[in-house]
Parts: structure tokens; C-alpha cells; sequence
């Protein structure tokens, strides 16, 4: 199924319950502390041990020797899970880094070994037993020292590092008014509320893993190669999560440790990241170096725009896609956009809340400000003049629908940017109160999505999907979708979601599960026979044994990015 054409009407126009003030579904269970999240989980038939990992404590190196035997003989200790005793692994397909396994140091604080024990306190005291021999080896870690060797890195997914349109060269040596600028972002880390955290048990050779995942079809997948098992044999369940931004797209370690940690020990082993651990063990925002050329006439008329970035990360990594904004929000004939990576020691670089958006815009619009004030010109008159109703690098690719124009007059209008002084502030008693603007935009995503809705004889609608909610609504725009499509209540409606025994969906990223999950929602409820006045009672009456099961949809992709990974499906 593709959306390409405009939508005729259908049930989800009549906005009976969608565009409706609603309770969320998952509310009360959050404010009242029963969502249960996956360190939470608990039976209380089962008990469970707890696992404590230690980080490495060098930045690159080999390990030579790990000595645990004081280790396993302190209180309470029943196992000791070892990266030399699991050896070096497959990485899955979305992982740079090892995340647990083999002697290689890739990085501070590179989980190397989990303690379990049965309290908690008594695997951090035990872990802090381990003697570890390293062989430390000179790293590479600034980016400014590093920025010389920096590589043109591979198209990945569709991104070209580079483009080039006209003379960029030319018309930024021949403008009337010029801008060179270079812009610095530091590294930046994850701490979301709920740390990485995962509940492993084996059944035999089946495993069962509760985890804080926005991906769980990604997730399984890696986990699987990681530990050289059947992705058959692995179900994961995320059906609540505190907090992803990125960090949580990827597997990450503790649910590696977790496994190991359960068959090691013979019984459900809880694994947390501890802070300190969980900044080097997760994705970060790697920094970035950007250079940006501004050329105009005195008109103010861009003529010339080129933006350069320089980022790292480890061998085998990606960029921090810093220019890809550039490409398309400001008009100029002459353009350059370009991307180098740097080789780093540092934990694995990946996507944290609008990668590429957030450093790129953020040197871009100030540039444009100090662009504006070369040519003598308001900050928002010079980027109306400068705007594009067509995609500046292929000019006969027209936008569907863009209006960044009346965007900035609305609100210049609604801020009283009229009002702004010459110094672009003004004074409330006695505080200097700054007047500033800034543009942006994020390319609308959609990924594929699948669902399961069935309905019952009751009239009761269930839809099964692995669709993830990382605090975003998730569980309630599925159900107020199934319920305008069937034309039944909100409490008609079940929704189960974060578990790998449903239909695969889009996840929780990019700001693609909204739109995704919900129209794989949408497909298979728009098969289904509604109930209506007219069909009502035959449905309620309809025996269980033919209870409607509608088959799981995929919404295909208009466009496909995620940081310039490629999206499969």
C-alpha cells in the first residue's frame, strides 16, 4: 500500500473520536506507578537474580586477563559472565560497536564483564572485585586533531555525502557580500528517565527478554545474530518505555548481558545500566565542525551557499548528517553541501533527538542571522526573500506544499516581532529581554507498519502490533483510530502493543510511528466489515469461531532516511 494520491473520504473524516478530548489510555497507569516498565517487571512465582556490569577502564586497548575468582566466591554471588568467556561475536546490522563480547577495548567504559547475584547490592559490591589486565593502546578521541584525516564517508541509504550544484566557487568569489563562518557542537549524550534496562529468561534453548526498546523487530534481529541464535527463538516485550530520543532505536548491551547472564546463572537475571555506564554504552551526538559560505548581492539575493561538516565515530561508523537541511530550505543557483568523518575511540555516534537537524540547523539559522545583518536586512525579510517553493539542488522537483512564508509572518505577527529594537531586545523592568528567530524543518518519514485488529463477537476490536509508546501516545492514537474506523466507543477498543509476537511496525523514531503505525492500523480496520445500525446485531451475534481477523498491512516508504541508514521492509 502506498499514499501517493490524495485521499478520498473514508470513516476517519467523520472526527467522532479522533480530534476529541480523550483521557490517554496509558494516563492513570503512569500517574499512579502501575505501567510497568521493563526493570519493573515481576511474577512474583519467579525469583529473579540481579545483574551488575562493569566498563572497561581504558579507552582503547586489548584485555589480556580478567581474575573473577574473588569474584564468584563473595556473598551472594552465583555467577560471573566474562567478554573474554562469550569470546568475540557478529555484530548485528544496526550495531558499530561490540556490545559485549571478545578482548578488544573499543571504548571507555565498554561493557567487559556482568556479576549476578541475588541482591543487587551484593553484584555492584562483587563487581568491583574483578581485576582486569589491560593493554592500553594511544587512542584518537578530538575531533579537531582529527579533522585532517578525516574521510569522504559512503552513500549510505540514499545520502550522498556530497553534492554540487552550479559554480559554487565562482558566484561565492564574485558576490557583493560574503559570510565565512565556522560553527563548533560538542558531544552530546543520552540520559533519559528509565536507564537501559532488561529481564532475560531461557525456557530451554527459547528466550524471552523484557527490555526498553523503540524497535523491537530491529532489536530481536541483532539480538539473534548477536548471540548466534534463532531470531525465532527470541521474544522481546517493550510495551512500556521512559524515554528513548534515539538512544533506544539500537540494541544495547544490557540486554546482551542479560541473556548471557541468565543462562549463566540458570534463572531470570535483571540487568541495569548504572549512569555513569549508560553515557558510554549507549549511541551519542557526535561533535561537529561546520563551515559555512554565505555569498549575496546587495539586494540581499543569496547567490551562493555551501556547507561544510566534519564529524566521527568508530571505524565502520557514520556521520553526523550536519548539511542535509541545507540542501532544501534556502533558494541560492550556486550551492555545495559536504560531509567528512573522522575516525574516533569514542562510543558509537548514532541518532539522539533530530540527528543532523539539531547541530546543522542550529549553525545554518545562525548564519543566516549574520547574513542578514551583513546585508542590512530583517532577519525574517531576508529569509522570505531567500525562500523556495521548489528543492534548491533539483529545481524541477517543485514542493506539494511548503509555506515557511506564512509560517514567519504568523509568527512575527503573534510574538510582536514589529516591536524588536535596533539592538533586537527590550527592556521588562529590569531584565533585557532577547528578540530572535530561527527556521526549521524535519523531512516527513514514514516507514513500513504492519497491525492485526480483530473483533469479536462482543463487538469488542483488539489490535495486536509491535509498535512501541516511548511516552508519545502511542496506545491511544491506535485506539482512537481503530475506534472512527469501526465506528465503535474507545472503551470497545483494546490495543496491545512492544511485543515481537505481533505484526512488525514502523517503531518509535524519526517521528515516523505516529503516521506509520497508525495508517498500518488503518488498512487492515478499512478491510474489516464495521458495525453499523444495520449490520450491528448480526456482528454482536457472530460466533467466536468467526470472529473477523483482518491480515497485517505495511504501509510502504515515500522516503527513505534515518540518519542515512537505509529503512527495510
Amino acid at each position: 500500500m502506498k499514499f501517493e494520491t490524495p485521499a478520498t473520504t473514508n470513516p476517519i473524516d467523520n472526527l467522532k473520536v479522533i480530534g476529541q478530548p480523550i483521557h490517554r489510555i496509558d494516563g492513570e497507569l503512569k500517574t499512579t506507578g502501575r505501567a510497568m516498565y521493563a526493570y519493573e517487571w515481576h511474577d512474583p512465582q519467579i525469583k529473579y537474580a540481579y545483574g551488575y556490569p562493569l566498563g572497561a577502564a581504558i579507552a582503547k586497548g586489548r584485555i589480556r586477563a580478567m581474575d573473577t575468582a574473588a569474584a564468584k566466591s563473595a556473598p551472594g554471588v552465583i555467577a560471573v559472565v566474562t567478554a573474554l568467556d562469550v569470546g568475540k561475536r557478529d555484530l548485528g546490522s544496526k550495531n558499530t560497536a561490540s556490545l559485549f563480547g571478545g578482548d578488544e577495548i573499543q571504548h571507555y567504559h565498554q561493557a567487559i564483564a556482568v556479576v549476578v547475584a541475588e541482591t543487587f547490592e551484593q553484584a555492584r559490591a562483587a563487581a568491583g572485585l574483578i581485576e582486569v589486565d589491560y593493554q592500553a593502546e594511544d587512542g584518537v578521541f578530538d575531533l579537531v586533531r582529527a579533522k585532517a584525516d578525516a574521510k569522504k564517508p559512503k552513500a549510505e541509504g540514499g545520502t550522498e555525502p556530497d553534492t554540487s550544484v552550479g559554480d559554487f566557487d565562482g558566484a561565492y568569489s564574485a558576490a557583493a557580500i560574503k559570510l565565512d563562518a565556522t560553527y563548533m557542537t560538542p558531544d552530546q549524550s543520552h540520559s533519559m528517565m528509565e536507564p537501559f534496562a532488561s529481564i532475560a529468561a531461557w525456557n530451554g534453548d527459547e528466550l524471552t527478554v523484557w527490555t526498553s526498546s523503540q524497535m523491537i523487530d530491529w532489536w530481536r534481529t541483532d539480538l539473534a545474530t548477536t548471540l548466534g541464535i534463532d531470531k525465532e527463538k527470541v521474544h522481546l516485550m517493550s510495551p512500556f518505555i521512559g524515554g528513548g530520543f534515539g538512544g533506544k532505536l539500537f540494541l544495547r548491551a544490557d540486554a546482551v548481558m542479560a541473556a548471557d547472564a541468565a543462562k549463566a546463572a540458570g534463572c531470570p537475571v535483571k540487568v541495569a545500566l548504572p549512569r555513569p555506564l549508560l553515557v558510554n554504552n549507549a549511541t551519542h551526538r557526535p561533535a561537529t565542525i561546520q563551515r559555512i559560505r554565505i555569498g549575496a548581492g546587495r539586494d540581499g539575493k543569496i547567490t551562493a551557499i555551501g556547507h561544510e561538516s566534519w564529524s566521527g565515530d568508530l571505524p565502520g561508523g557514520q556521520p553526523e548528517t550536519a548539511v542535509m537541511q541545507t540542501r532544501l530550505l534556502y533558494a541560492g543557483e550556486n550551492r555545495m553541501t559536504a560531509m567528512r568523518l573522522a575516525a574516533l575511540d569514542l562510543p558509537e555516534g548514532n541518532s539522539m533527538r533530530a540527528p543532523g537537524e539539531a547541530p546543522g540547523l542550529m549553525a545554518l539559522e545562525i548564519a543566516i542571522d549574520e547574513m542578514a545583518e551583513k546585508v542590512g536586512m530583517d532577519p525574517i525579510e531576508f529569509r522570505i526573500l531567500n525562500d523556495t517553493q521548489v528543492d534548491p539542488e533539483h529545481p524541477k522537483r517543485k514542493f506539494s506544499h511548503r509555506d515557511l512564508v506564512g509560517c514567519m509572518r504568523l509568527g512575527a505577527e503573534k510574538f510582536g516581532w514589529g516591536k524588536r529594537g535596533p539592538i533586537a531586545a527590550h527592556r521588562e523592568g529590569g531584565k533585557l529581554i532577547g528578540i530572535g528567530m530561527a527556521a526549521a524543518f524535519r523531512n516527513n518519514l514514514v516507514m513500513p507498519s504492519g497491525a492485526r485488529v480483530k473483533l469479536d463477537a462482543q463487538g469488542k476490536v483488539t489490535v495486536e502490533t509491535d509498535m512501541t509508546d516511548i511516552g508519545t501516545g502511542s496506545y491511544t492514537i491506535i485506539a482512537q483510530t481503530a475506534a472512527e474506523m469501526m465506528g465503535v466507543p474507545m472503551d470497545k477498543v483494546g490495543v496491545h502493543l512492544g511485543d515481537s509476537r505481533f505484526p512488525v511496525s514502523s517503531g518509535s523514531g524519526g517521528q515516523f510511528g505516529a503516521n506509520s503505525s497508525t495508517s498500518g492500523v488503518m488498512l487492515p480496520v478499512s478491510s474489516c466489515e464495521r458495525p453499523s445500525r444495520r449490520n450491528s446485531v448480526s456482528i454482536l451475534k457472530m460466533p467466536s469461531s468467526r470472529m473477523v481477523r483482518c491480515v497485517p498491512a505495511i504501509v510502504r516508504f515515500l522516503l527513505v532516511r534515518q540518519r542515512g541508514r537505509p529503512v527495510f521492509g
